[in-house]
């Protein structure tokens, strides 16, 4: 395969991810006309359409499907590579990418600005998002993941912090509804839950067994959702007892239980665990994490 075939291939790979011609000229830093003559070149070269065009954009076809699927392996491993060569020097510079679960950037966001001022050659990205990041595939450096400890074999796993929540009312939603005095008044009120049937979170979990469904009035998928709920009023939600207790607004209607901590975990690949930006990193944030009053 010429360099030529996979800037192709690789065109064709972001099209049929993006689904538009100008999606994929984005994403690649190039002309829309380019993203087109290769899109054609590639499927001259192999003999057949790859794509079905349409209005809303392009479709990938039966033998575009097979292709891709091999375009994504591959495009995923150079990924992985060129993390771990940007990762081995022995300078802390260059990218250091972090991910997070939502609903964390008030806890990090010090720790990374203490980082890069001690390390100003660093370029910092800082990724949260519902979804896991590929620590594998080189998407990220360092994550930091909530519930169970993670168990893929290449990463290494360290414990960082447990996170309380509690139960908490709005001053404005006790001035008009009351507050429950115990569990068996929990289905007189509203409340803010979450949306994702599927979410790990131990305190959503004991909501969905605890309050009938048609209780849980305003749902939602991010935390910052969650909290403007809460403190407009819209019903008793959880919310991390360090944020809380911080709010005067703020009730606490069930003080937190053992059994709604969220152990915070350190993820990192083998491959880069020892690296000196990495490590620099690992140091700053268990000194910070010290601090934290959660």
């Amino acid at each position: 395969m010429t360099i030529d075939t996979w800037d192709e291939i690789r065109t064709a790979y972001q099209v049929a991810r993006l689904g538009t011609v100008s999606g994929a000229a984005e994403v690649l830093g190039v002309h829309h006309a380019t993203v087109i003559r290769h899109i054609d070149a590639l499927e001259k070269r192999l003999g057949t359409k790859l794509f079905q065009r349409h209005a809303r954009g392009y479709t990938p076809t039966e033998a575009g499907q097979d292709l891709l699927s091999v375009a994504q392996t591959t495009d995923e491993q150079f990924a992985q590579l060129s993390s771990r060569i940007k990762g081995l020097g022995e300078t802390v510079s260059g990218e250091l990418v972090v991910t997070a679960i939502v609903g964390l950037s008030d806890l990090l966001i010090p720790v990374l600005s203490r980082f890069q001022t001690a390390y100003p050659g660093i370029l910092l990205r800082f990724l949260s998002d519902t979804r896991v990041f590929r620590l594998d595939y080189g998407e990220a450096h360092v994550a930091i993941r909530a519930g169970a400890a993670p168990e893929e074999p290449d990463n290494v796993v360290q414990p960082l912090a447990r996170m309380r929540s509690g139960l908490y009312a709005s001053r404005s939603y006790a001035e008009a509804y009351g507050l429950p005095q115990s569990e068996a008044e929990l289905p007189a009120h509203r409340f803010i839950g979450t949306d994702a049937a599927d979410s790990r979170a131990p305190f959503h979990r004991w909501m969905r067994a605890a309050v009938p469904q048609d209780r849980i009035s305003f749902r939602a998928t991010e935390p910052a959702a969650f909290e403007a709920a809460l403190r407009g009023g819209l019903g008793l939600g959880f919310l991390a007892a360090y944020k809380a207790e911080a709010d005067p607004d703020l009730i606490e209607v069930m003080p937190p239980r053992p059994d709604w901590v969220a152990p915070l975990w350190i993820v990192t690949h083998v491959d880069l665990h020892r690296t000196r930006k990495v490590q620099a990193f690992l140091t700053t944030l268990k000194e910070a994490a010290k601090d934290w009053n959660l």
